[in-house]
């Protein structure tokens, strides 16, 4: 159990303080529970992936990174959830993306470098998403190359177990140390799989993980946007192997998009095989002044009513 808590000081009638805990909604939380059984289910062809995925989830050190990041994140700065359900969330979208590259034959940095396999791109993706936040647990500055810091030793108990070449294990360790540096494209990634690290990062969006920070006090336009966000949902493309569809109740989750995950795209070599659309839910009810459906086109978001 977590021993961290965010919390916001109120008072009651009598003057006295009072500590309230914020609690995740529910929605969101459902989300977190769907996402372990997508990775389940996605990595259950891959040993050396589901492995990882275990050892991470239940190391102590990653729940004590996890939780003291969502308290620096949410608790110090009103940013939006950036802990444990954040991470599962990611993990089953990039989990996702990745089963679709790979079903469409699009080559992966991992196997092309021949450093490993299909199972070992999967490693590189699943360590590097489940790590790429948790330097936020020393400060939200810097955070990519803390987060590498932090990294390494907890690499360096697991590759091992997974690994017997050394030199393979330094291989998938350091495409796992990059997918961390390049996740927030600050540089942009090289590799495929820190791509795809950085754009299922972008793509956790829905409104659930933005209710902390709104709860806390934070109303402007990166909060009211992402409040903004029903669904997202990641599937084979008609134009492309993946296709991202966010659904939303308004258009004000444009923004939230365009700054979210378009702009991560855009620059990673995945931008060739991914296709973005947003669209409201319920387009009639909507004033006609307002865009009811977009997609990116020409590394733009493109009416398209």
């Amino acid at each position: 159990m977590s021993r961290i808590r965010i919390v916001h000081h109120d008072h009651d009638r009598a003057g006295n303080g009072a500590r309230l805990k914020i609690s995740l909604p529910d929605d969101y939380t459902e989300l977190a529970r769907r996402a372990d059984a997508t990775i389940r289910e996605l990595t259950a062809s891959y040993p050396r992936t589901a492995r990882l995925y275990d050892l991470l989830s239940n190391d102590a050190r990653m729940g004590a990174h996890w939780n003291l990041s969502n308290y620096t994140t949410v608790g110090k700065l009103n940013y939006n959830d950036h802990g444990p359900i954040h991470a599962r969330v990611v993990t089953a979208a990039t989990m996702q993306i990745m089963t679709l590259l790979t079903e469409a034959h699009v080559p992966m940095d991992v196997i092309v470098s021949g450093a490993g396999e299909v199972d070992d791109s999967f490693a590189v993706a699943l360590g590097g998403i489940m790590l790429h936040d948790i330097g936020n647990s020393v400060h939200r500055t810097g955070h990519e190359m803390i987060g590498m810091l932090l990294a390494q030793p907890i690499l360096e108990d697991y590759l091992p177990l997974l690994y017997d070449d050394r030199e393979q294990q330094q291989l998938i360790h350091n495409f796992i140390l990059s997918a961390i540096h390049t996740h927030d494209v600050n540089p942009p990634p090289l590799f495929m799989e820190g791509a795809v690290v950085a754009v299922a990062d972008g793509s956790d969006m829905t409104k659930g993980r933005a209710r902390m920070p709104f709860d806390l006090g934070k109303v402007d336009i990166h909060a009211v946007s992402a409040l903004a966000i029903e669904e997202v949902n990641i599937r084979r493309g008609e134009e492309t192997p993946v296709e991202i569809e966010v659904l939303m109740s308004n258009s004000a989750g444009i923004f939230q998009v365009e700054e979210t995950l378009v702009r991560k795209l855009l620059v990673t070599p995945l931008k060739a095989y991914v296709t973005v659309k947003a669209s409201t839910i319920e387009p009639g009810d909507c004033d006609k002044r307002i865009l009811h459906s977009v997609a990116l086109k020409n590394g733009r978001l493109t009416p398209l009513n």
